[in-house]
């Protein structure tokens, strides 16, 4: 069940990006309000990957874009090393920008069709002024390298020249070429084929290590998210639902909806009967006229009386592993001096 809380909060010296009660509304029409983010927080230490996931509309990708203040959140903090983002305006930023960047879903769209493959790596160095024309121009092909594209065949064409995978590759070698604190993965492989989506995967691994970086997958595959996370949150409805160690998670998922995400993803075995397999069934609720109390109580089927009346705070049911639910699927750890 989806509700609110700080209880999984790192103190704020143990982490890099610290995102508390984050609030991100759009108005609709006259007079009504989409609440795509109600109220969430997080955090990611320095070199940790955050796998953010969930549903279509669940506001994961808001999410990221309201820690770039792309537009800047309703309401909240986004603090990165100890910088209050929310209060930096106009040139304070800007200046600040370099720091953190963003991989876009679409890769081919996010790159400037004019441009070739060396001036669009290359912007940002001449943006900032950094190094001689000698030095960027290095930095350009050594990342190029570092991406797995040919230097010297990929350098002077353009985007269109490349198929989706390898314009991905061009989009990581960008957003690192600033040497970022963080990046923002917006399901960086979602528009990729599987086989594509595996190598692209992989290279975020290595540049994660080569670059000393640190990451938030938005995705809303479970299984790739597995694969590159240090910690996995779930997100429902503009809430956060759970949070915790993928390989805790994925063994025993302590909320229902991450129960019912796990038990969506499809499994490599001709003799597992798919329709065997219980799904969430129901509608996603309007962001316009959310439920009261827990927003997944309409499709839970733990849904009791309690649910409607009170929203549901993150409580500790493991080490690490935190989730927001009146009747979760794990027994929560009682607080010191609780029985």
């Amino acid at each position: 069940m989806a509700g609110s809380g700080t209880a999984h909060l790192r103190a704020p010296e143990e982490v890099l990006l610290r995102v508390e009660n984050l609030v991100v509304e759009f108005k609709a029409g006259r007079k009504g309000v989409v609440s795509a983010v109600s109220n969430i927080s997080f955090d990611v230490a320095e070199g940790e990957t955050l796998g953010l996931v969930g549903e279509s509309g669940c506001g994961k990708s808001t999410t990221g874009k309201a820690v770039m203040q792309l537009p800047p959140p309703t309401k909240g903090s986004v603090r990165l090393d100890g910088v209050e983002l929310t209060d930096l305006k106009g040139e304070a930023l800007r200046q600040a920008r370099p720091g953190f960047q963003m991989i876009f879903q679409d890769p081919i769209s996010s790159l400037n069709p004019r441009r070739n493959v060396s001036e669009i790596i290359q912007e940002p160095l001449n943006v900032w002024k950094v190094g001689s024309e000698e030095e960027r121009r290095a930095k350009v092909l050594e990342l190029l390298g570092a991406v797995g594209i040919d230097p010297d065949a990929a350098a002077s064409r353009k985007p269109f020249e490349f198929s989706g995978g390898q314009c991905q590759r061009i989009s990581i070698a960008r957003a690192v070429i600033t040497d970022p604190r963080l990046i923002i993965c917006d399901e960086p492989v979602s528009a990729l084929d599987v086989s594509v989506q595996a190598q692209i995967l992989n290279l975020l691994e290595d540049m994660k290590e080569r670059y000393r970086l640190t990451m938030v997958f938005v995705a809303h595959d479970l299984a790739v998210v597995k694969n590159v996370s240090d910690r996995v949150a779930v997100m429902y409805l503009g809430k956060m639902c759970e949070i915790g160690p993928p390989d805790t998670m994925y063994r025993a998922p302590a909320h229902p909806y991450t129960a019912a995400l796990l038990a969506a993803i499809p499994l490599p075995d001709p003799s597992v009967d798919p329709g065997a397999t219980q799904h969430l069934g129901g509608e996603l609720p309007s962001p316009l006229d959310p439920p009261s109390g827990c927003r997944f109580r309409t499709r839970c089927p733990r849904a009791h009386e309690v649910c409607a009346q009170s929203e549901p705070q993150m409580q500790k049911v493991g080490d690490g592993h935190y989730v927001a639910c009146h009747a979760p699927l794990v027994t929560p750890v009682a607080a010191p001096g609780v029985h």
